[in-house]
């Protein structure tokens, strides 16, 4: 059992978010029971899951869906929002393979961008994030990358200095930023349930409080088995434990949100709007307005399973650096939620054994890679391997002191990346 599925009280229903708020919730999947022989077991109902057997049922395989919470419970349906480009590495860092890495995150902006006008209108996508530098140094070393990218990769990506980010977003906190227009937020929630809903109309199989315990001969719950061709491993950071090699490369963190009320006399234009913003610490502090003028504010991190007490008080420290006169604001949610990271901050998509496959490890980059990770996971299951070959050769080693010792030396890299952003 893993204690990150059940460590913070909120087992087999949603937490209260403020996503949750105008969802329509689908009734409950029945839970596993007896036994079952199909073509794919995806292990997790989260968007690497949904995507894997959305597209698997639709080139006609035989799929059950294993999920120990409810679809959409873990960081799948709590995320940030944003449906960013690339990877979180520049591009010319990746080597010999970053023009087709390139290619493949552009598909997955356009591949969830498609799914969501599917399937999830209530998604509410709306463009534009910009990428905020925390001090000069920094601002100047985005002008350069975005300039590159440009006239390398042909994006439009727009420059502006801190004046123009003050006027777009309503702070001085930073020294510049580059705005990328192609990119998305959107109400994840939202998406996750619309991709359920269209893996169910696919002839998917989804069984709810399902917890894999073993992954053997058979998939095993506490009340069934599945024997499957293949399996996917979705678990991303609640459950990492189920493959040694998922274990020893992916780190489950925790992080936190918080939405405020709607603000009477807010510092940025409400009329005009402002894109997404995601700034330039090691832990990132990301927001953005909703239509009825709230900030969801995401910020702050610890690396035990239990959440703090006050989540809320824990953002409040970061939004008040951003906007000091927010410092008292009234916050209306505030949740936490597991994600996971790897030592590069670099995705892990495998095949960790003959026939079953793990991705996960998104490290922030996961609402849009996610799904592409899952489709391209099934183009590998049926014999088409060229572009999982491609992200499978991403960077992403054991973590330093492996399955066992490797998590205790991460969180002290992570503790240590985050006292550098406070000081």
């Amino acid at each position: 059992m893993s204690s990150w599925l059940h460590a913070n009280g909120d087992r087999g229903v949603w937490p209260r978010t403020w996503y949750a708020e105008d969802v329509a919730f689908p009734s409950p999947f029945p839970r596993l029971e007896g036994h079952h022989d199909v073509d794919l077991c995806v292990i997790g109902g989260g968007l690497t899951g949904l995507s894997a057997a959305l597209h698997a049922a639709q080139a006609g395989l035989s799929v059950t869906l294993l999920e120990a919470q409810r679809v959409g419970w873990g960081a799948s349906g709590r995320n940030g929002g944003q449906i960013g480009s690339g990877f979180n590495w520049s591009q010319a860092d990746l080597g010999t393979d970053a023009r087709a890495l390139w290619t493949l995150a552009e598909e997955a902006k356009s591949l969830t961008q498609k799914l969501i006008s599917a399937h999830a209108p209530l998604a509410d996508p709306r463009p534009g994030i910009l990428s905020v530098s925390l001090s000069e140094p920094e601002a100047r070393d985005a002008r350069k990358k975005a300039a590159w990218m440009n006239v390398t990769y042909g994006t439009d990506l727009q420059v502006l200095d801190q004046a123009e980010v003050s006027a777009c977003i309503g702070t001085r906190a930073y020294a510049g930023g580059v705005l990328d227009p192609s990119a998305h937020y959107c109400n994840p929630l939202a998406y996750v349930l619309g991709l359920a809903q269209a893996a169910v109309n696919a002839g998917v199989s989804i069984h709810e409080t399902s917890e894999v315990h073993h992954i053997g001969d058979t998939v095993a719950t506490a009340h069934g088995r599945v024997r499957a061709r293949f399996v996917l491993q979705a678990t991303n950071g609640y459950a990492p434990h189920l493959t040694g090699k998922t274990a020893a490369r992916v780190l489950p963190i925790n992080n936190f949100i918080a939405v405020t009320e709607p603000l009477e006399n807010p510092p940025f234009d409400t009329k005009r709007g402002m894109p997404a913003v995601a700034d330039s610490r090691f832990v990132v502090n990301y927001f953005w307005q909703t239509r009825d003028g709230r900030l969801v504010y995401g910020g702050g991190e610890s690396y035990g399973k239990r959440f703090p007490t006050d989540i809320a008080a824990r953002v409040r420290r970061n939004l008040s650096c951003v906007y000091p006169e927010l410092r008292d604001v009234r916050f209306t949610h505030a949740w936490g939620g597991t994600l996971a990271v790897t030592a590069t901050r670099l995705p892990y998509l495998a095949e960790v054994r003959p026939g079953v496959f793990s991705a996960g490890g998104y490290s922030g980059h996961g609402l849009a890679l996610s799904t592409l990770f899952g489709k391209v996971a099934v183009e590998a299951m049926r014999g088409e391997r060229a572009r999982f070959e491609v992200l499978s050769r991403l960077p992403v080693p054991a973590l330093p002191g492996g399955r066992w010792l490797g998590p205790w030396a991460a969180q002290a890299g992570m503790v240590w990346g985050a006292v550098r952003d406070r000081f």
